[in-house]
């Protein structure tokens, strides 16, 4: 890839990865129709820069966590998210690892891209029809809300606009939603990383990577992914979140039309 390719993927990635809209079916659509090839490997890239960003976002409650894990504070607030963040990853991990191979297949299929489109806007628009959010979170939140975030491997299907919507359809608070669906993906991108990089090295690809290409990549996902994270946090609290339902059902009719025309 040059270096404009890598720019418009990196600047597609930072923005469709927090803003509900499913950033791996853009990427599908960015390659498709712009004619850019990437790698696996490029695309874990990516998926560090938008981590970053999270990690830097959310730096004092990822800090308070381990301090609670490594001092056994299980009973502390911060100690009972990191046991929801464990039993949240157990279910994204199962569906990641028994169904990797299908959901790849996904990547060179526009029509499942469409009809994921149209998932992720009705899960979207239902998310505004629960009112009542005063719900604590719990094991059983924490892990029905890892499950979506499995089946959100998908490319089409949003991983921030499933997991919360989840969240605000069990009832829980816009900013515990908001909290809980980031602070789940840091270990679902922490896994993913090592899995891909292990196979791509395995597979010597690794080596073709150019590593400026790879740091720009970073750079620029991490920049655009901070700056759309603040604005995602605003849509939330400001009751917009259901508004990019129909952005996501307008995508998804034209991919479908696009695919069946041709």
């Amino acid at each position: 890839m040059n270096l404009l390719e890598v720019i418009i993927l990196a600047i597609v990635q930072g923005i469709t990865e927090w803003l509900p809209i499913s950033s791996s079916g853009h990427l599908v659509l960015a390659q498709q129709y712009l004619g850019i090839t990437t790698t696996v490997f490029f695309d874990v890239i990516l998926h560090l820069g938008t981590l970053l960003a999270v990690l830097v976002s959310f730096r004092k409650d990822i800090l308070e966590i381990l301090r609670a894990v490594f001092q056994s504070g299980f009973k502390t607030e911060q100690g009972k998210l990191a046991l929801f963040i464990i039993v949240g990853s157990i279910p994204t991990a199962v569906i990641g690892f028994l169904f990797q191979a299908t959901f790849e297949t996904f990547f060179s299929n526009l029509l499942v891209v469409g009809f994921a489109f149209l998932g992720t806007g009705v899960l979207l628009y239902l998310s505004k029809l629960q009112k009542n959010r005063n719900s604590e979170l719990d094991h059983a939140r924490a892990l029905l809300i890892g499950t979506v975030q499995g089946v959100a491997l998908i490319p089409g299907i949003s991983r921030s606009g499933s997991t919360i919507s989840t969240g605000l359809l069990l009832k829980m608070k816009k900013e515990k939603a908001f909290q809980f669906s980031f602070l789940l993906f840091v270990p679902a991108v922490i896994g993913a990383a090592l899995v891909e990089g292990v196979q791509e090295w395995n597979s010597l690809s690794v080596t073709s990577i150019d590593l400026p290409t790879a740091f720009l990549g970073v750079f620029v996902t991490s920049l655009v992914s901070w700056f759309f994270l603040k604005l995602l946090f605003k849509v939330i609290v400001k009751e917009k979140f259901h508004w990019f339902a129909y952005y996501c059902w307008a995508l998804g009719f034209l991919i479908i039309i696009g695919q069946i025309i041709a």
